[in-house]
Formats: structure tokens, C-alpha cells, sequence
């Protein structure tokens, strides 16, 4: 029997927090194997369907598996066979390394070897044998990360959930996170990762599903996503900011959206599909017109631009603010 093809299915999922509707049916399918990336700004409902899929929330409507389990129906099921880091450490600062993989371990009802002999293969895997007996306090704030997420991996869990894994990590650390995500997935784990750095994502995720007012908007690889709003980015950077307004005239006629502007930087953007064909016809028009430029570029649009393009620059509502609240207030359901 072959194994599925989707670890996660999410079907019309709905929460409501008192007044809030946090999720107005989402539906989501993560492939077995891959990373798949939640984004949306504060308020979407990226948290929510995290708790939801891990039995922490019951939900209002709609249904959803996990590693071929129902939610609902076979909550004790799921938990058996997913782990959740959650975006505070979880690991005991006056312990060792060792130890505190170990005391994970015993939770999970290993014998006292068993539970050593575990502990010390996470302990290479995630880079952490030279710093095994240490205490955690003493430890950088990349390596409690991946101490977190090898105890998460005690039981060898078939999906693992990231909620916001590298917030208040430098770059370094953040990295470092990375690589340790990468190598369980390419042992076999699904990763359902959330987060509000757009660089994260599209380092890690092998897709993406964007969340906006409780819902999924889009979903796609983050170059799918990318040539959905318009392909390559012309870049004008001038010599002069008031030549700005004619720059940005001459570059709607071979554009396929509206050109940007940035007078600070005396730069003008915008999306075009036939690369070459627009970086001749600006070069001619630009010099035809006496605008001075020091540099013409083109490249692949960012998720930044992709996500502001999607769900705008909303600024967060009141209303939100308290499905937040409730969201932390809620507590795990008996």
C-alpha cells in the first residue's frame, strides 16, 4: 500500500473566539515530506490552524487529518504522532543538555537507557555533542532552538509544527535553525512552519499557503507565488528624484502593473514579462527623454512584495487584537 501523498488535509476549518470568527474555513493540503510555510500578518490565522491541527483547539466547523488521523474523532491518535514547538523554549535552563532530552525521553515512557541512548543521537544530530553537558542557560539562543527541536523529536514524531521557530534569533542562530528543519525533512518529516519572515520562507518552505482574515488566499512554491504578480522587476535608480514622475511614465508602457515609486532612494519599480523587449525600449525612451539614470536592473520579485501584494498593508483591528488575546486565553481543551 502506498503511503499518501498529503500528510495535512484541512477542509473548511472554523474557529470562533466569542465575537471573533479567528477562521472563516480554511482548507489546506501540506505534501508528506516537504515544509510548507503559513504566512499572513497578525490576526490571520496562522496560530490558530497551528493549535487546531494539533489538537489544542477543537474547532467550530469543517474537519481536518494529520498523518491520516481525524482531529476531532482521533485527537489522542494525532498527538501520538506529531511534535510542536511553540514560540517560547520548553527546555529547563538549570539542566544539561543531556539531561533535559532525557527527561523528555522518560515523559515518553522510555526506559532509563532507552531514553539515554536517544538522547545522545539527537544531541549529534543537532549539532549539539561538544555542549551535551552543559547547562542550557549556558547555551546560545540557536542551540536552545535546536535543543527544542530534538526534544520535540524524542518520540520521532511523522509531522512536526514550527510556530514561529526563529523569533528573537540573529541571523547566525536563525541559520542554524534551518539547517536542523532541513535534515528532518530530508529524513521524511512534514513541517508545517509559521512565521512572519518573509527570507525564512522562502529559504525553507517547499510551499506556501498565505492566510488573510481566516482564510487561505493563495497557495504555491514561493516562485509560483513570485510569477504570479508579474514575473521579473524592472529597478530604475536616477540621478535625479524630480525626473521620478516622467521615469515612472515611460516605464508603465512596457510594464504589467502600476510602476512604484521611492523619491528617498530615487528609484521607480515595476513588473514586466518580456524582459528584454522592456529593457531596450526603456533605454531608448529614457535617453530619448532626458532622464538620467545610474542604473537599470532587472530581478525576481521578493515575498515581500508578493505578501503586500496579496493582502495589502491592512492595519491590524481592534477586533483582531482581541481574537489574538483569546487565541492565548483559550487553553488546551479537555
Amino acid at each position: 500500500m502506498s503511503a499518501p501523498e498529503f500528510t495535512i488535509v484541512a477542509e473548511g476549518l472554523r474557529k470562533n473566539f466569542k465575537k471573533t470568527e479567528a477562521l472563516k474555513g480554511v482548507d489546506l493540503k501540506v505534501r508528506a515530506g516537504t515544509v510548507c510555510g503559513l504566512l499572513g500578518p497578525n490576526g490571520a490565522g496562522k496560530t490558530t490552524t497551528v493549535r487546531l491541527l494539533c489538537t489544542l483547539l477543537r474547532p467550530d466547523g469543517g474537519r481536518a487529518e494529520v498523518a491520516g488521523h481525524d482531529i476531532a474523532r482521533e485527537a489522542r491518535q494525532v498527538r501520538t504522532r506529531i511534535g510542536l514547538i511553540g514560540q517560547n523554549t520548553t527546555t529547563d535552563h538549570v539542566l544539561t543538555g543531556r539531561q533535559n532530552l532525557m527527561l523528555f525521553g522518560r515523559l515518553y515512557h522510555l526506559g532509563k537507557r532507552q531514553a539515554l541512548r536517544r538522547a545522545d543521537a539527537l544531541l549529534e544530530q543537532f549539532g549539539l555533542g561538544e555542549a551535551a553537558d552543559r547547562q542550557v542557560k549556558h547555551y546560545s539562543g540557536g542551540m536552545r532552538r535546536r535543543l527544542d527541536i530534538a526534544a520535540s523529536f524524542i518520540a520521532a514524531p511523522d509531522v512536526l509544527f514550527l510556530d514561529e521557530p526563529t523569533t528573537g534569533q540573529d541571523p547566525r542562530h536563525r541559520s542554524e535553525v534551518w539547517r536542523s528543519v532541513r535534515s528532518l525533512v530530508d529524513q521524511g518529516t512534514t513541517v508545517l512552519l509559521t512565521t512572519h519572515f518573509l527570507d525564512e520562507a522562502d529559504q525553507l518552505c517547499d510551499d506556501i499557503a498565505v492566510v488573510d482574515q481566516g482564510q487561505v488566499i493563495t497557495t504555491g512554491s514561493p516562485e509560483q507565488l513570485k510569477s504570479r504578480i508579474g514575473g521579473d522587476q524592472v529597478d530604475l535608480l536616477l540621478r535625479h528624484a524630480h525626473a521620478l514622475p516622467q521615469a515612472a511614465k515611460i516605464l508603465a508602457r512596457v510594464a504589467t502593473g502600476e510602476p512604484e515609486t521611492v523619491p528617498e532612494a530615487r528609484r521607480v519599480s515595476a513588473p514586466v514579462t518580456d524582459r528584454l523587449t522592456a529593457l531596450s525600449v526603456l533605454a531608448r525612451e529614457l535617453e530619448a527623454a532626458g532622464v538620467a539614470v545610474e542604473d537599470i536592473s532587472l530581478r525576481r520579485p521578493t515575498l515581500d512584495e508578493v505578501f503586500l501584494r496579496l493582502t495589502g498593508s491592512r492595519p491590524k483591528s481592534a477586533q483582531e487584537a482581541e481574537g489574538d488575546d483569546e487565541i492565548l486565553e483559550e487553553g488546551v481543551p479537555a
